[in-house]
């Protein structure tokens, strides 16, 4: 048996429409497909995109939070800037 659905799944619009290098927006993290074809999907495809735009903002925090580590990392092991050699 199918459950009713009562509400419709709002956007994951959060008004910052730019898109990073991989084509999906900064601010919802759906690509151009899903952005443009919001409003025709159904109930559960809407549920299915946000659940990929989760995935795709982990990963990308997950990755930002690395090479943060890696910058921070790599401060450690360079010598302080005062004793260099001029």
């Amino acid at each position: 048996m199918e459950q009713l659905e009562f509400f419709d799944v709002p956007s994951p619009c959060i008004g910052v429409c730019q898109v990073n290098n991989r084509g999906y927006c900064k601010g919802c993290f759906r690509n151009r497909d899903e952005r443009f074809n919001w409003l025709q999907f159904s109930s559960g495809q809407k549920r299915e995109v946000i659940r990929l735009c989760q995935d795709r903002k982990r990963r990308v925090l997950a990755a930002a939070r690395k090479k943060q580590l890696e910058l921070e990392l790599g401060e450690q092991d360079a010598p302080p800037q005062d004793s260099l050699p001029l």
